[in-house]
C-alpha cells in the first residue's frame, strides 16, 4: 500500500533536535529524506549519549527512516551537489539560525533559481525576521523566552522547564504543517515559497489560555503546580502509595466523584457546588479530598473512579509507559534493528491512517551510509565520479 507521502522528495539540512523531528515525521510518512551530513562527524547528536554499542541513542531516536549522505557545504562542488539535490526534491528543511544557508550561497533565494517548484522551510529559534532573527536559540532559552517556564512548576519561586524540549517539538510539528500546506498550494501555483518557522512563535502560540487569561484580566498568571487555574478538581492528589491525577470538568463528574469518596455532603455545600466555587476555594477542597484518597491506593482509587465514568489517570514513569496495553496496543513502541546498535525499541508513528497507513521504514542511518546510493541514483554518478570526489575532501 501507499503511503501517505509516498513520491515526495525531502532534503534534510538538519541536525540536533527540531528540525531532525520534522524530517523523521516526513520519513514516517513515507517521503524520501535525504540527510545531508558534515563528513567530520556528521549530526551533533551522534556524539551525544547514551550509547548502544557506540551509537547514539539520541540520534537513532530521531533519524529513523533517512538517508544520509556527507556532503562538505565549504567545497565548492559540495554546494553544486546540494543545488543539484535540490532540483530533484519537493522540500527542503533546515534549521540553522537565520543567514546561515544565505551565507552559503544556499538560501532560498538561490535554491528557487535552480528550482522554483521547491518548498523552502526553514525552522529557527527566532525566524527569518525580526530583532533577535541571528540569535542562536536551543529548547531551554525558548522556553524562557516564550513563558512556558513562568507558568510551570510549582510556585513562582520555581521556573521550570516542561521535561520534554516541548519548543523543539513543537516547531518540528509546525514545520511540518506548513510545508504541507505549501505543497498542498504548489498544486495550484506551480510554485514553491519559504516557509518560516521560529521556535519562539510556536512557544507563544501552545500557551493557550495563559495568554488569554493576562489579555482579559491583565493579571500575569503564575506557576500553579498541577492544578487548573480554571477547573477543579483537576489536579493531583496524594494517595496512600504515591499521587494520581484526577479531571473533574463539570458537575456531573463532581457529583460521581463524591460519590466513589463518600463524600456526597459535600455536593451542595456552597463552597464546592460549582465550579466557579470549587476554583476560589480549592485550597479548602484538595485538604478534603486528600484526607479520603490517602486512605488507599492510586490503583483502588482509579479503579473505582473508572467504573463511573470520572476522567483520572495514573503518574507513569517511562517503565509504566513503555509497557501500558494501551501504548503497545497502538504499537507506540516498536522493534527495529539497526546494523550497529543491534535490536533496539523506539517509539512509533503517532498518526494512524485507514488507507495509507505510515510505518518505520528503517533505522537511522550510519553517516554517510546511503551517499554514493543517492548520488547515482539522483544525480547519476558514476562509482568512478563518487570516487574521486570523495578523494578530493567533497563528500
Amino acid at each position: 500500500m501507499l503511503k501517505p507521502l509516498e513520491g515526495i522528495v525531502v532534503l534534510d539540512m538538519t541536525r540536533v533536535l527540531n528540525g531532525p523531528f520534522a524530517t523523521m515525521m516526513y520519513a514516517d510518512l513515507g517521503a524520501e529524506v535525504i540527510k545531508i551530513e558534515r563528513p567530520d562527524g556528521g549530526d551533533d547528536t551522534r556524539a551525544y549519549p547514551p550509547f548502544q554499542n557506540g551509537e547514539s541513542a539520541y540520534f537513532m531516536s530521531l533519524n529513523r527512516g533517512k538517508k544520509s549522505v556527507t556532503l562538505n557545504l565549504k567545497h565548492p562542488k559540495g554546494k553544486e551537489i546540494l543545488k543539484e539535490l535540490a532540483k530533484k526534491s519537493d522540500i527542503l528543511v533546515e534549521n540553522f539560525k537565520a543567514g546561515t544557508m544565505d551565507k552559503l550561497g544556499l538560501g532560498y533565494e538561490d535554491l528557487r533559481k535552480v528550482n522554483p517548484r521547491l518548498i523552502f522551510a526553514a525552522s529557527s529559534g527566532f525566524g527569518q525576521t525580526g530583532p533577535y532573527s541571528n540569535r542562536p536559540a536551543y529548547d531551554l532559552i525558548i522556553q524562557g523566552m516564550g513563558g512556558m517556564m513562568s507558568v510551570t512548576g510549582p510556585d513562582e519561586k520555581t521556573p521550570t522547564k516542561v521535561g520534554s524540549s516541548v519548543a523543539d517539538i513543537f516547531a518540528g510539528l509546525v514545520t511540518v504543517i506548513g510545508s504541507m500546506a505549501a505543497l498542498n498550494a504548489r498544486n495550484t501555483t506551480g510554485r514553491g515559497q519559504l516557509v518560516d518557522v521560529a521556535m519562539l512563535d510556536c512557544m507563544v502560540a501552545v500557551l493557550e489560555n495563559a495568554v488569554s487569561r493576562y489579555l482579559v484580566s491583565g493579571e500575569i498568571p503564575h506557576p500553579i503546580g498541577n492544578r487548573h487555574p480554571s477547573i477543579a478538581p483537576f489536579s493531583t492528589l496524594a494517595t496512600s502509595d504515591g499521587a494520581m491525577n484526577v479531571a473533574v470538568g463539570n458537575d456531573e463528574i463532581w457529583k460521581r466523584m463524591c460519590a466513589v469518596l463518600g463524600m456526597e455532603e459535600y455536593v451542595k455545600d456552597p463552597r464546592f457546588a460549582d465550579n466557579t466555587a470549587r476554583v476560589a476555594n480549592f485550597r479548602d477542597l484538595k485538604k478534603i479530598l486528600e484526607d479520603k484518597t490517602v486512605k488507599n491506593t492510586s490503583e483502588y482509587w482509579l479503579g473505582e473512579f473508572e467504573k463511573v465514568n470520572v476522567p483520572s489517570g495514573p503518574i507513569n514513569d517511562m517503565a509504566h509507559v513503555v509497557t501500558d496495553p494501551q501504548v503497545l496496543s497502538r504499537k507506540m513502541i516498536v522493534d527495529v534493528l539497526h546494523p550497529v546498535a543491534g535490536a533496539m525499541k523506539i517509539p512509533g508513528v503517532p498518526i494512524k491512517f485507514s488507507e495509507t497507513p505510515a510505518e518505520i521504514s528503517a533505522p537511522a542511518p550510519l553517516l554517510g551510509q546511503h551517499t554514493d546510493e543517492v548520488l547515482a541514483l539522483h544525480l547519476g554518478l558514476s562509482p568512478e565520479e563518487i570516487g574521486s570526489l570523495r578523494e578530493e575532501g567533497v563528500l
